[in-house]
């Protein structure tokens, strides 16, 4: 399951941006626009100077050794960086690539990206408030009702998310040597930008730097729909319900792919707006006697 390490519904993500957008305008963060909380580094900005040191020719000098460390040390840090950032402040966003020069990420650290998105608070409020909106909209009505249906419901959004992030973007990546993260495109044209995040759900990186097949994504997908089978009510087991629950969760992947390109452009937007409107206040203000 690629991005922020949740299954982004559309309902969800426009949840999302429309929390985003309350958020710029109220004004609380000004380095939205880099999708980073206030005390991290954007990744652009720490890769950038790395970025144009990969690019340089390594002394002939270097060692095979010398090079896995120099590598190894550029993606743990990569790494620390990505596990701060933040969409709004508040949405986990660890799973992405914001752009500059990325170096394939070793097995312990896509664990340790899957470890710190499963407990993030946002991730188990979402759950809450997910499994809250299943209990009055009537969904998995073999949970029963009140307290107990809630928490099996919550129990039930939680243990999918968690899921499909062990399989998707730890387990099977490691397996297959594939890059669980989305790699953000950022430039281009708008249909263009569309087009590949929507087809991050079915292409990704290889640790070997090519595009390929994202197989750990759909059978992730998958696999959690068939370990499903374990807690969901019995009316809603079998092969086919996981086959089409990995089917659409797969589809709402290339929704959710949107927010993650878009968002920083969106608040870019935004903050510039404001910028525009503060500067003819001021220059009014001082047109005044």
């Amino acid at each position: 399951m690629k991005g922020p390490h949740l299954i982004l519904s559309p309902g969800v993500a426009a949840l999302l941006l429309a929390s985003l957008s309350a958020t710029a305008a109220r004004g609380q963060s000004p380095l939205l626009s880099r999708l980073t909380l206030p005390d991290a580094p954007s990744s652009s900005s720490v890769w950038t100077s790395q970025s144009q040191d990969a690019a340089k020719p390594q002394p002939s000098a270097e060692t095979d050794a010398q090079r896995r460390e120099r590598i190894r040390k550029q993606s743990a840090d990569q790494v620390a960086a990505e596990e701060k950032q933040r969409i709004a402040g508040v949405v986990p966003d660890f799973n992405v690539v914001l752009g500059g020069y990325a170096p394939p990420i070793s097995p312990a650290q896509k664990f340790s990206l899957v470890f710190h998105s499963s407990i993030d608070p946002f991730t188990i409020s979402l759950a809450a408030v997910l499994g809250g909106y299943d209990e009055i909209s009537g969904s998995h009505n073999g949970y029963g009702w009140g307290p107990a249906g809630y928490f099996k419901r919550f129990g039930a959004q939680y243990a999918d998310t968690v899921d499909g992030a062990f399989w998707g973007n730890a387990v099977l990546p490691i397996l297959l040597h594939q890059d669980p993260r989305y790699f953000r495109k950022g430039t281009g044209s708008i249909k263009s930008r569309i087009l590949h995040s929507a087809l991050s759900t079915v292409i990704c990186h290889g640790d070997n730097g090519h595009s390929q097949f994202s197989i750990s994504n759909i059978a992730g997908n998958i696999i959690s729909g068939g370990i499903s089978n374990l807690y969901y009510p019995s009316n809603e087991r079998g092969i086919g319900l996981a086959f089409d629950n990995a089917l659409q969760v797969t589809a709402e992947g290339a929704f959710g792919a949107q927010l993650l390109e878009f968002s920083p452009d969106l608040v870019a937007l935004y903050h510039r707006h404001q910028q525009r409107v503060q500067d003819k206040k001021a220059a009014a203000a001082a047109a005044q006697p």
